[in-house]
């Protein structure tokens, strides 16, 4: 098992979950493929250059931003936690959530009450709720660990009892 570990750089169950996770998507792709061809392929590219050419470059960027402007206007050192996670998740569920609801959360689309009994005027609100609500559970995640932090580094290291 430790060969196996050494040369696939994981254990069997992570190889597994993996070609389980091919089988499943190559068995969608030529279910979708099979029905809708050219739809697919306008998805998949558009998908691909939507993602690499401008939304990595964009949360690239903002991520370096957020580091330098934290690094440079905090007076005391960041903690050991990996502070930056606790913004980077809510903001990927804000902004996925915005990206597959952006028609309905900006108004344009159109009359969408048929299907939902929903005016569009709702969208907006409840997307800045959630967010909200993200950003906060992050919050208070990040200062219930700088909590154990801080109380971990008060308590005195725990030593052994002498033998005698």
């Amino acid at each position: 098992m430790a060969r196996f570990a050494r040369w696939y750089g994981a254990n069997p169950l992570h190889l597994l979950v993996l070609l389980c996770s091919f089988a499943l998507t190559g068995y969608a792709v030529v279910r979708l493929f099979a029905v809708r061809p050219l739809t697919v392929a306008v998805w998949f590219v558009g998908a691909a250059i939507l993602h690499d050419l401008i939304l990595l470059p964009l949360y690239s960027l903002a991520d370096t931003s957020v580091h330098t402007v934290l690094r440079h206007r905090t007076p005391a050192p960041l903690p050991a936690s990996p502070w930056i996670n606790y913004l980077r998740v809510p903001a990927f569920l804000s902004g996925l959530l915005l990206l597959v609801w952006f028609p309905l959360i900006l108004g344009l689309s159109t009359p969408y009450t048929g299907a939902t009994r929903l005016s569009e005027d709702v969208f907006l609100g409840r997307w800045l709720a959630l967010t909200g609500v993200f950003f906060g559970v992050s919050a208070l995640a990040f200062a219930r660990k700088l909590r154990r932090l801080r109380r971990a580094r008060r308590r005195p290291p725990h030593r052994a009892a002498a033998k005698g």
